[in-house]
């Protein structure tokens, strides 16, 4: 720092986040699927000449923008950055190179100046379909049948993309091709953003000192995060949670921390978690990492703090190999969001204990996710959606009511897109549910509720969420929260879903589906 201002490096540090999040406003607006135009299922972020993120867009999703250097890494081995020209890209969605499922597709764009490379321009973007046995893929039992694996690979814009092989192979393996093709390039569109912000600092400030402000913004946020753990009462603080069951056999399925304080490091282990499911509830190594970091930045440091390489240097993390949060290939992994809540959670309770004033009561911590799906003669529509539920409460104040809970963070899709873009169902209701809240001093958040009617046989309904059976603990006190449930009403016919499933509706049915609501806080 010593050769930079102050003002010079507030100035650029804070022109490298606002590129981040300039990134992700360009990929939801030139989306075209409402799970990424509309519910913001994306993220984006500028990496070093290493592939260590830097800048990261830290309004959209946190589950997948804790992972950008881990898919880096494989890419570069892929291919070393050192054989990159202009117009190559990395692209992957392996969950076993660095992924998370299928569905989350990574394009990283280097970024030259005057020939050299400074660094990365990044997005990952929830594929609306990537091909599999189902549109959520949630009965595949390997990963082969939950859509198209793209390796860790290196391509070129003008050869490959834009008509050419890649962009062609991807098109003929999947349901909607307008439609995920359209968002991968809402993808390119928002790394050309960062390419373009990148080189706009180097023209005004010089690229030496853009290149020591990249370093030093890794630096401040290891100092930041050392000081936080180094105020956290030295020890070993263990939790458990449970998932509702695999989807197959009906038992549950525990993941279990253990986190260890030592100065100002940290270590989670989550030796003890179930071994890997035979569904799709498996979390890939990456994303177990994500929601651990996420957990640890939300409970230990301030919003202040960037959410960058740095942060991760002082922690360590491991899950047994074969396990329900690092599964063995080809483990299908669809519905990873489940297991890694539990891991979420888990380390919030876990640090609960050393810092009691910092945590809030269990939310509805649960991905629950939805799709309706036709095949006509003009091809298939496909909508899905994510459904927030309520918040756990705090010390200081009741829960939000229906939101994405904190590993998400997608937005509502309104009634209005739905009803403009789909016409084989409609939405009859879209509510809060009183009372789901659990009691306390403080109350915990209120769930909420949709209802889908089918207008067209044929619809392809399905589903994987959580806390259908465990509710969302309250804290100090306070009342669990609701649970979640999912039914079809046909006639006089009451049809119930579990957590885990498909099923293809008729004209007429009435889709309903409930969230949870959040743990209260204290004695009401």
């Amino acid at each position: 720092m010593s050769t930079i201002s102050p003002v010079d490096y507030a100035v650029i540090s804070q022109a490298f986040l606002s590129a981040a999040r300039e990134m992700g406003a360009k990929l939801c607006r030139a989306a075209y699927s409402s799970i990424v135009r509309e519910a913001k299922d994306a993220s984006t972020g500028i990496l070093n000449a290493r592939g260590e993120a830097v800048a990261q867009s830290d309004e959209l999703i946190p589950i997948l923008v804790g992972s950008l250097s881990i898919a880096f890494r494989h890419c570069a081995a892929a291919c070393p950055i050192e054989k990159l020209a202009e117009g190559d890209f990395y692209i992957t969605n392996n969950p076993y190179e660095g992924g998370h499922h299928l569905n989350d597709v990574f394009v990283f764009v280097p970024i030259f100046v005057e020939g050299q490379l400074l660094g990365f321009s990044a997005s990952v973007a929830h594929q609306l379909d990537v091909g599999g046995s189902t549109t959520l893929s949630n009965v595949a039992s390997d990963v082969f049948q939950e859509g198209l694996t793209i390796p860790a690979a290196r391509y070129n814009v003008e050869r490959d993309w834009n008509g050419g092989p890649l962009e062609r192979l991807i098109a003929a393996n999947i349901r909607v091709p307008e439609q995920t093709i359209g968002d991968i390039n809402s993808q390119f569109a928002a790394c050309q953003t960062g390419v373009g912000r990148v080189r706009d600092l180097c023209a005004k400030y010089g690229t030496a000192k853009v290149l020591r402000v990249m370093d030093e913004m890794l630096d401040y946020s290891e100092r930041r995060v050392r000081s936080a753990i180094a105020a956290i009462p030295d020890g070993t603080y263990r939790a458990e949670d449970t998932l509702d069951d695999d989807g197959i056999t009906g038992h549950p399925l525990t993941v279990r921390v253990a986190v260890t304080v030592a100065g100002d490091t940290m270590e989670i282990d989550y030796d003890g978690t179930a071994k890997q499911a035979k569904s799709g509830l498996n979390s890939p190594f990456a994303s177990t990492v994500s929601a651990t970091l996420t957990a640890i930045k939300d409970i230990v440091t301030g919003s202040d703090v960037p959410y960058n390489e740095g942060t991760f240097r002082p922690i360590t993390i491991k899950a047994p190999l074969g396990s329900l949060l690092n599964p063995r290939h080809p483990a299908p992994v669809a519905a990873r969001m489940e297991p890694i809540y539990r891991a979420f959670d888990s380390v919030l309770m876990a640090l609960g204990q050393a810092i009691p004033d910092r945590v809030i009561a269990c939310g509805y911590d649960s991905t629950y996710l939805t799709s309706l799906s036709i095949l006509e003669e003009r091809g298939y529509q496909v909508f899905i959606e994510v459904h927030g539920g309520g918040w756990g409460a705090s010390a200081s104040a009741d829960g939000a009511d229906g939101v994405a809970q904190p590993l998400s963070n997608c937005t509502n899709v309104p009634v209005e897109m739905t009803d403009m873009g789909y016409d084989y169902f409609r939405v009859e209701n879209y509510s809060l549910i009183p009372g789901s809240g659990g009691t306390g001093r403080h109350r915990g958040g209120h769930g909420t509720m949709r209802a889908f009617r089918i207008l067209k046989d044929g619809v392809r309904f399905s589903i994987y969420a959580d806390r259908f059976d465990k509710p969302a603990a309250g804290l100090q006190g306070g009342g669990d929260g609701s649970r979640a449930s999912c039914e079809v009403l046909r006639g006089n016919e009451r049809i119930p879903y579990r957590s885990m499933g498909s099923d293809v509706l008729r004209t007429g049915d009435l889709l309903v589906v409930r969230t949870g609501g959040g743990g209260g806080y204290g004695t009401p």
